[in-house]
């Protein structure tokens, strides 16, 4: 098995939102803003090559957005899903599974691509793989949620055929344990409730370690500490107690944390500190 990062650009959300409760005084130290109190944020995801296996788990915003979406969120820097992917020496034809933790447009935008006036899979060899609980969210969104749920980048998905659903596990029972399943031998699937509903984790074995992909429960070292919670999250004390007993697990197991958002870093490990849990040290993936 091999773990690849795969870097699709940066983009801005608004700081306030990304920190919730937590003071710009604050959060401001951590990630700086601009004038508008916009911070950049990293579209990273992972590519996983397991055996005949070319997973990439999520792919970014995409290209295929108006100006106006873009004015929003001011998607920049030189990377692109294709020039990443291309660095490694692979293309979008060779990936076998595109994994999704979640259909929010950031995590999911590059899924789909115009060809003409048709909407197609961007991966015309994979399958797509989400699950019903979240799909069924995403397609019938609620009024808070719905600005992150673009039909555009959801519904080709499924007219195309290639969309399969993982299972989710009978003792999930939406509580902080994020309930674990199966997705291949080296790679289990968990469930967390806090940002949006049945988000799922892959997490996976890898050279003697335990590497979490952390999608929005954690999107950046700076989240953290337990009060660090999005404003962007449907359910905060539910993400609060997720975040809680996810980090007791992996200081006590010393699993490596590996960030979507995080501008600067890509992995770290944890410690326990007078503080709580913290982050212990910051490197990349190829370093492992």
């Amino acid at each position: 098995m091999k773990l690849y990062t795969i870097n699709t650009g940066y983009f801005k959300l608004d700081g306030g939102a990304m920190f919730g409760v937590v003071p710009k005084s604050m959060w401001n130290k951590l990630n700086p803003s601009d004038e508008n109190n916009m911070c950049s944020w990293a579209l990273r995801c992972l590519l996983i090559e397991d055996g005949d296996r070319l997973i990439l788990i999520d792919n970014g915003m995409g290209n295929k957005q108006d100006p106006k979406f873009f004015g929003h969120y001011y998607l920049h820097g030189e990377e692109t899903l294709e020039t990443s992917l291309a660095k490694h020496g692979f293309s979008k034809e060779a990936v076998t599974d595109v994994f999704l933790t979640h259909l929010h447009f950031d995590h999911c935008g590059g899924s789909i691509v115009r060809e003409g006036e048709r909407l197609v899979p961007a991966f015309k060899n994979a399958v797509y793989w989400s699950n019903k609980n979240h799909w069924q969210w995403a397609t019938v969104p609620n009024d808070r949620e719905k600005a992150s749920f673009l039909k555009e980048n959801i519904l080709p998905i499924q007219e195309s055929g290639q969309l399969q659903f993982i299972e989710i596990p009978v003792s999930d029972d939406d509580n902080a344990k994020l309930a674990s399943i199966a997705f291949t031998d080296n790679i289990s699937v968990r469930f967390a409730n806090g940002h949006t509903n049945k988000m799922m984790l892959p997490q996976i074995s890898y050279k003697g370690r335990t590497v979490v992909y952390m999608a929005d429960l954690l999107p950046s070292v700076a989240h953290i500490p337990i009060p660090y919670i999005m404003a962007y999250d449907m359910f905060p004390l539910t993400s609060l107690n997720e975040k809680k007993t996810f980090l007791q697990e992996a200081v006590a197991n010393d699993y490596i944390l590996f960030f979507e958002h995080d501008r600067e870093n890509e992995c770290c490990n944890l410690q326990m500190t007078e503080k709580g849990i913290r982050h212990k040290e910051c490197f990349k993936l190829e370093e492992l």
